[in-house]
């Protein structure tokens, strides 16, 4: 059994203006060991910190950033939350999007990810909104992660992201 002084500890707080070449950095090591994004962006600054964010988060393990996730209202080509808003019998404008989850590939197994979406969640909730994503079919890992936390599959569909690119994606919304 690890000591406690062993245990890495991991801080999350909000992410600053400052942090986005340490986030961009990580989601480059992201993008070559997984795949995410599947298509990566012309603008990775702008993919990552877009303006019509609510919120969002960096976790950091020994003062560096390892991780970020954000919160945003749902756009117009959103799935989640037309979904969950069928379901639930609510308006589209009553979620949150939990979007731009990564965990850098050498800090994985601390329990980052769970930490990340925690705070993104609790946000979302705080502001009367319902937490949803969505999230590729063959992104298996983050599926599971998303499982364990409690997450209901709300539905597996065929998005289309580009005249020639459908992708097929796995929606979810929070318990």
């Amino acid at each position: 059994m690890p000591k406690a002084e062993d245990i890495p500890i991991c801080d999350v707080r909000r992410r600053g203006e400052g942090d986005l070449g340490d986030c961009l950095q990580v989601l480059a090591d992201v993008h070559k060991v997984d795949g995410y994004p599947v298509n990566w962006p012309e603008r990775p600054a702008d993919w990552l910190a877009g303006p019509a964010q609510l919120a969002a988060w960096v976790a950091e393990l020994d003062r560096q950033i390892v991780g970020h996730v954000a919160l945003a209202p749902a756009g117009a080509h959103d799935v989640a939350p037309a979904l969950w808003s069928s379901r639930a019998g609510t308006a589209v404008a009553d979620t949150a999007v939990l979007s731009r989850l990564f965990v850098s590939p050498s800090a994985r197994g601390h329990g980052i990810g769970g930490l990340l979406m925690s705070q993104a969640t609790r946000e979302a909730r705080e502001r009367g909104l319902h937490p949803v994503l969505d999230v590729v079919a063959s992104d298996s890992a983050a599926a599971a992660l998303y499982e364990q936390l409690g997450w209901s599959l709300l539905a597996v569909v065929d998005q289309r992201w580009t005249p020639d690119q459908t992708v097929k994606v796995h929606c979810y919304a929070a318990a």
